[in-house]
């Protein structure tokens, strides 16, 4: 078989690629960009030889919106509606890393029971993210089923995201200082009524895949990331925690009180696709334990912080107060000013470390806005892990990486 030369540039290896497939020695093949088991807008031009990948470059971009130079043009606070558009499987985690970088810019503080139902609310997403990777990742593999039964708990708590901040999906519901509302009546009961089917229905998602021969067969071996691999390009989340390395960002640096919650982190042996699975669904587990501690734990008390400074006056106070009525509207016309400084922020997202990265002038919009995210660098290992494979494999790879493309391309 032809070996690939993985130390050449991009554009070498491309035309590397063309020379040999114009002298027929091996055949060029394109996947995407619109094909189904590439999880969005990716292309990758791959080199066969027979029916073994020789060659894989990945080729994106389809999705670049510059939404990071956009957010430049934005006031600190409107910047945080974009933050959702990014990895759409994670909003809630999206607005929380931006939060944290705000309030740490501008030290403003956040109240207990936010800090609380921020956690609780995460954790869910993270559950919902997790639910669309089994999901599409069977469905890539032939396995109908799973998907659908992934897909009726996401709903569940899709319906949770809407009872608290309208929206299913774009929530924007994690604002500076707090939460934009108190979650409302009614909201414990239907979380806990969530927390005590989920475990149950693991269980079946597991039944269905773990110990199918036909899934095994599949997936052991398969896409095999060494943990030295791993370490030197940059992986984070579960594709490094299934290679053997127990590293989150929850333990190692906490945030949001992560710290008072007992958690454990799951980990791999062989760091081949079915131990990603593997690791993926164990966290759901974990997450079901943060969730009830969570949820158990609820104080009484202010959702957002009471520096006017940074915070918009509560909207009762709007129908008999002119001066919280133009308080708001300088809010949210001028925006709030921050001192001149930059600050780097990195959380746990369902995907891996993602890590905001925030300057500011001393003006009411960021100087400059940048995110560190895991799609991105995960997506980076994937020419190395695919050599050798087939074309059916590098489906069942990618879904294992489980990237976002809008995470990728911004």
């Amino acid at each position: 078989m032809l070996q690939p030369e993985m130390e050449l540039t991009v554009d070498e290896l491309k035309h590397l690629v063309s020379n040999r497939a114009i002298e027929g020695d091996t055949m060029v093949l394109n996947m995407g960009p619109q094909h189904p088991s590439t999880h969005g807008v990716l292309r990758l031009l791959l080199e066969l030889d027979g029916e073994k990948i020789i060659t894989c470059i990945p080729d994106i971009g389809y999705l670049h919106s510059g939404i990071e130079k956009n957010m430049e043009a934005k006031s600190f606070e409107k910047v945080l509606v974009m933050t959702d558009r990014m990895d759409y499987l994670n909003n809630l985690g999206n607005n929380l890393a931006y939060c944290l970088a705000i309030e740490k810019l501008v030290d403003l503080d956040v109240p207990p029971r936010a800090q609380v139902i921020r956690v609780l609310l995460t954790e869910l997403q993270r559950i919902t993210s997790h639910l669309v990777f089994l999901g599409t990742h069977a469905l890539d593999l032939a396995a109908m089923s799973v998907f659908l039964y992934c897909f009726r708990e996401r709903e569940i708590i899709l319906d949770i995201f809407e009872m608290c901040s309208g929206q299913r999906m774009m929530t924007s519901y994690f604002r500076p200082g707090g939460l934009w509302r108190d979650v409302p009546e009614g909201f414990e009961e239907v979380v806990q009524n969530f927390l005590d089917i989920f475990p149950a229905r693991i269980q079946q998602y597991e039944d269905l895949l773990s110990n199918n021969p036909l899934y095994l067969d599949r997936t052991k071996g398969i896409g095999v990331i060494p943990t030295d691999m791993a370490l030197s390009w940059g992986a984070t989340g579960p594709p490094l925690r299934a290679s053997g390395i127990a590293y989150d960002v929850r333990k190692a640096q906490p945030y949001s009180g992560y710290e008072q919650y007992e958690f454990d982190i799951p980990t791999g042996e062989n760091g081949d696709v079915y131990d990603r699975y593997i690791v993926r669904m164990e966290e759901m587990r974990q997450s079901v334990r943060i969730v009830q501690q969570a949820l158990d734990n609820i104080p009484e008390g202010p959702f957002r912080s009471d520096n006017r400074k940074f915070v918009p006056p509560p909207r009762s106070e709007l129908a008999h107060s002119m001066e919280a009525v133009i308080h708001h509207f300088k809010l949210w016309t001028e925006g709030f000013t921050a001192p001149k400084g930059e600050v780097y922020v990195p959380v746990e997202s369902p995907k891996g470390l993602l890590g905001c990265y925030l300057v500011s002038d001393g003006g009411s919009n960021p100087y400059r806005v940048h995110f560190r995210t895991p799609s991105f660098a995960n997506m980076q290992i994937l020419p190395k892990i695919s050599i050798g494979c087939l074309v059916a494999d590098l489906v069942a790879i990618i879904s294992s990486l489980d990237p976002v493309l809008g995470d990728v391309d911004r």
